[in-house]
């Protein structure tokens, strides 16, 4: 099963969450629109590659990602969105592209952009058809990340 260590990770922390199924979906948004859920709800993984090596980064469904405001988060010279077979060999129980919000399982550090703010969360689960929901209060505990302003403005 895709995405189980997050599964087992939520469990074992008694953490309440829900996994619903949809339709094959590639793209953020047609995972909110299959899920029915808005945009600012989804959780959206970009991966960059630095200078240090792999970087999460999580933002709103509905937002793209400023590379510069990443760039200087992270006091980095060199910033650019890492290619899937860069980041792939890191999530071995996910589905490439579908990597669930959660860095720290993975031995990835993790950025979590200020507007992320919905109550829930809604995330890909590891694959193009599977999400998980759970509270953005408990998501923020279990994985302590850096809060910045990521979004392009």
């Amino acid at each position: 099963m895709s995405g189980e260590k997050v599964r087992s990770f939520l469990m074992e922390h008694g953490v309440r969450y829900e996994t619903r199924t949809h339709p094959k979906s590639f793209t953020i948004g047609e995972t909110a629109e299959a899920e029915r859920v808005p945009g600012e709800q989804m959780a959206k993984v970009v991966m960059l590659h630095t200078d240090e090596g792999l970087v999460m980064a999580v933002l709103p469904g509905n937002q793209m990602i400023d590379l510069d405001k990443a760039k200087a988060a992270l006091h980095s010279t060199s910033v650019r969105l890492a290619a899937e077979t860069e980041f792939s060999p890191q999530f071995p129980d996910c589905e490439m592209g579908a990597e669930p919000p959660f860095g720290p399982l993975y031995e990835v550090p993790m950025l979590v952009d200020l507007a992320l703010q919905s109550e829930e969360i809604t995330f890909n689960a590891g694959s193009h058809t599977e999400t998980l929901t759970m509270s953005l209060s408990d998501y923020l505990e279990l994985t302590k990340p850096k809060r910045v302003d990521l979004a392009a403005s």
